[in-house]
């Protein structure tokens, strides 16, 4: 008797085109993927050489790093907010938008987020630890510059920012309401803190030069001046690229319940088709987009935060 044959592929088979199918349909998902692909690489391209600008600034040009209550101290001041308060910061405003996460767990993807901002917020009050010590040492005053002013009040206010984000999107009994209704202030205020953060380390910059070199002086154009005025346009160009990435509503994170209807199979047309809707689809509680808050089987579903 002949055997019967089974057309059905083979299990190890399915898995990986139903994987990488997958991955596909989420790159679909996303209005001009290539164009967001673009942006992302210059971002955390243009974030790497500044940190490796402020490097090559306090090595080369300044006294290096050290922890003795001299100018070496101090120059841990620009590295940590160049490298936390601004790198750090930066990514973790952007990364609910990857379109690689987006099959993540939602909770995971909210700890990554808040876990990018406390390391952010811990180089900063590091930095802030360096400067003041260096000042008391040095009996130099505090709190007196433009930039001291702006720069506490951002560290403040980014604490702020930590402390209710942990408090009304990682604690489960948050009421649904009460997240959706601070989710425009979360979004605006880590923006505005963002954006406050570039312009503070600016002023910074720029003061440290004017202090800093006196034969020949920062009006003179020295080496040094030039370098440092590239990193200044480095971490403009930085903060430049994260907020457009982080404000086209085209490469929004789809709703949980958009992401949970997306097909593993399937292609062509129909595969286009199912992109563009996503793209266009939102929460009706998260106008966002970001799946926030909804009841399911009777239990409150891990919500989303902010980007």
């Amino acid at each position: 008797m002949e055997k019967s044959h089974d057309p059905s592929p083979p299990s190890n088979l399915l898995k990986f085109l139903k994987s990488s199918v997958g991955v596909r349909s989420l790159e679909m998902a996303m209005e001009n993927f290539k164009q967001f692909l673009f942006a992302l690489s210059a971002a955390v391209s243009v974030g790497f050489v500044s940190i490796i600008f402020v490097l090559r600034w306090v090595f080369y040009f300044r006294e290096g790093l050290a922890w003795d209550g001299g100018l070496a101290e101090f120059n841990w001041h620009p590295v940590l907010i160049v490298t936390g308060f601004i790198f750090m910061q930066g990514i973790a405003i952007v990364v609910y938008r990857l379109p690689w996460t987006w099959k993540c767990s939602k909770l995971m993807m909210k700890f990554i987020h808040a876990g990018l901002n406390i390391l952010a917020f811990i180089f900063a009050v590091i930095s802030l630890v360096a400067v003041f010590d260096f000042h008391n040492e040095q009996n130099i005053p505090n709190m007196y510059s433009l930039h001291s002013w702006v720069g506490l009040a951002a560290v403040i206010l980014y604490s702020l920012q930590l402390v209710l984000g942990v408090c009304i999107y990682l604690i489960p009994i948050t009421p649904i309401y009460l997240r959706a209704a601070f989710m425009p202030l979360h979004i605006y205020s880590g923006l505005f803190i963002f954006a406050s953060v570039i312009a503070t380390a600016l002023m910074g910059i720029t003061e440290k030069l004017i202090f800093g070199l006196k034969d020949p002086k920062y009006k003179d154009s020295p080496p040094e001046a030039n370098f440092v005025n590239v990193l200044g346009v480095l971490i403009v160009v930085f903060g430049a690229i994260i907020l457009w990435i982080a404000t086209r509503p085209s490469w929004k994170r789809p709703s949980e319940q958009v992401l949970r209807s997306l097909p593993t199979y399937g292609g062509g047309s129909a595969g286009t088709k199912m992109g563009t809707a996503l793209s266009q689809q939102t929460d009706p509680i998260d106008p966002e987009g970001n799946g926030d808050a909804r009841r399911r089987s009777g239990k409150l579903e891990d919500s989303g935060q902010v980007n």
